[in-house]
This record gives C-alpha cells, structure tokens and sequence, in this order.
C-alpha cells in the first residue's frame, strides 16, 4: 500500500481524514501516474484536481513530495522512491501557495 498525503482543501472534497492508503498492482513499477490513477478510482471526486482531465498533466498549483523531494517535475512514468513504494514514506500532495 502507499501511503498519500492530501492538501486539506481536498481531503474534504474525498470526505478522509489523515492519510489515504491506495494499492498499486500489477509487475509494472509505481509510478506517479499509477498512484492517481489508483486514488481517482477510489475518490472519483478527485478527478480533475490534481491533474487535468484530459492531458494528465499535473496542475500547475499542485506539488509532489516525497522522501524529502520534490517530484514534481518528475516523469509521471518514473517509479516512486523505494521508500514510497514500501510504505515507509507518504507521497505528499500540496496545493502550491501563490500570491503577493
């Protein structure tokens, strides 16, 4: 299981608290990509937040950490740390903060 760390704004949309759990199967790696696609399928609600319905790009507000890095400009196809797929470390997702 990977553990996933939402933004507030968020964990109210998909009605959790705390951490969310999602399980990415199969011999392919975890991925970014495979981690939202598992977490969209569990909380539809979150279709379109994090990334764009139709390019599956990651919105430009929103932010990938994890092991103390920034992934967010990482391939969505690049696996996860080690740690992250062992579930030793949250991959975290904040809403960037933007404004004078």
């Amino acid at each position: 299981m990977i553990r996933v760390v939402l933004p507030a704004h968020l964990k109210n949309l998909a009605k959790v608290t705390g951490e969310v759990r999602v399980e990415v199967l199969g011999p392919e790696p975890a991925t970014q990509r495979r981690v939202l696609d598992a977490l969209e399928a569990r909380y539809p609600m979150l279709l379109g937040t994090i990334r764009d319905r139709h390019s599956g790009r990651r919105r430009a507000f929103v932010r990938f950490y994890a092991c103390e890095e920034d992934l967010s400009n990482t391939a969505p196809d690049a696996p996860l740390p080690e740690r992250v797929v062992a579930g030793e470390e949250p991959l975290i997702i904040l809403g960037a903060m933007a404004g004078g």
